[in-house]
């Protein structure tokens, strides 16, 4: 049995200092620091450090040079290992508009990997399927001649490993597709790139949509007259929606806003791909070209490309441009995905019961610890 003492323990509703958190696998016990007999625990002393719930990244397609739809076991191996550096406890490897031989290959991997549990990186709850199913007109940086029209029952078929995918709900076929898979799987269905004018895309959440896929990136903006997916999205309190808060993807003006607005529906992801933790230069994203500079990922024609994000920046982007406090900033990467995604019973928070998923951050929410059910997997310099 561990202790973790001498933290800034994040809680759902505060920053509890003076505390001990003990755990096996699961959380055992969160009490007075003096109540505690030491000897008794391995001890890890977080020497004034914040302790928080494990990060949960829902859509995240590559990084370390390796990209989830290259199908390869090996490479998502590579990400679940580099990503837990960045305080990912749990994560949901995420496909593009590629072609559907590739994206069953990259099901299969993902299944395998998951399916085997060897592997010592961050915990692999399903996938998330971008695509095929969007509008030609938002495809953004996904290849057009791989778009699809909405086939619930190829969702339904692979519902053992899809934790989520994302559709267009303006297309043909969408809406029966929507609603089919709302009706017999657990599967989130979110809506992106897409064209929907707000009616269209609120006719979509009457079927079944309960997410909202990178918002404002691909998909109609909000206007005083055309409020578009975004205004759908931001009015209706049943969907949860994804930012990408790399302060480029979306201006950090916005952030505080989001946050007012969305509460416990607001979820942090970085859409990282392959080129995330590598130098700047040349990559691809779905078999597309794509430039790496600093924080800005770009096709050839300036269309952004996914990002390089890291999660736990993500957070303190996050906690720096809003009037959240840490601990609510912290949930927008860990317990609100984990909810959206079904997962919060066992994931998402410091509390009794559950998983030992649990990081050490300094100041500026830099890890330098990832614990993952119970046993420590990262440990920084």
């Amino acid at each position: 049995m561990k202790c973790i003492i001498n933290g800034k323990i994040l809680l759902q509703d505060r920053i509890a200092e003076d505390m001990a958190v003990i755990f096996d696998e699961k959380i055992q016990k969160i009490t007075n620091i003096n109540d505690v007999s030491l000897s008794e625990y391995d001890v890890i002393d977080a020497r004034g450090s914040f302790v928080s719930p494990g990060l949960v990244d829902m859509h995240i397609h590559g990084y370390l040079g390796a990209d989830v739809s290259d199908g390869d076991c090996d490479g998502i191996k590579t990400m679940a290992e580099g990503i837990i550096k960045n305080g990912v406890t749990a994560w949901c490897p995420t496909t593009m508009t590629v072609s559907k031989a590739e994206i069953e290959a990259a099901f299969d991997a993902v299944r395998t990997v998951k399916s085997n549990g060897e592997y010592y990186g961050a915990r692999i709850l399903g996938v998330n399927s971008e695509g095929p199913f969007i509008n030609a007109a938002k495809k953004g940086a996904q290849a057009a001649e791989h778009i699809l029209k909405p086939d619930a029952d190829f969702i339904i078929k692979n519902a053992d490993v899809v934790k989520l995918f994302t559709v267009a709900p303006e297309v043909d076929g969408a809406l029966e597709c929507i609603e089919k898979v709302s009706a017999e799987t657990d599967v989130l269905v979110s809506m992106g790139h897409t064209d929907a004018a707000f009616e269209e895309a609120s006719l979509g959440i009457e079927k079944g949509v309960r997410h909202t896929t990178h918002l404002f990136n691909a998909m109609t903006a909000l206007s005083h007259r055309s409020p578009g997916v975004v205004g759908a999205a931001l009015s209706n309190a049943d969907v949860s929606t994804e930012l990408i808060a790399d302060t480029f993807h979306v201006n950090k003006g916005l952030f505080n806003l989001l946050a007012k607005i969305k509460g416990d529906k607001l979820c942090l992801i970085t859409d990282c791909m392959r080129a995330g933790g590598m130098p700047d230069g040349e990559y691809t994203l779905g078999g597309q070209p794509v430039h790496k500079e600093g924080i800005k990922c770009l096709m050839p024609d300036g269309t952004i490309a996914g990002s390089v994000l890291k999660l736990n920046q993500a957070v303190y982007n996050l906690y720096q441009n809003s009037d959240l406090e840490l601990y609510e900033a912290v949930a927008c990467a860990s317990l609100n995905p984990a909810k959206a995604l079904g997962e919060d019973n066992e994931i998402g928070s410091i509390e009794v019961g559950k998983r030992a998923d649990i990081i050490i951050a300094d100041d500026n929410f830099n890890v330098t610890m990832t614990i993952l059910g119970g046993e420590i997997r990262y440990k920084g310099e």
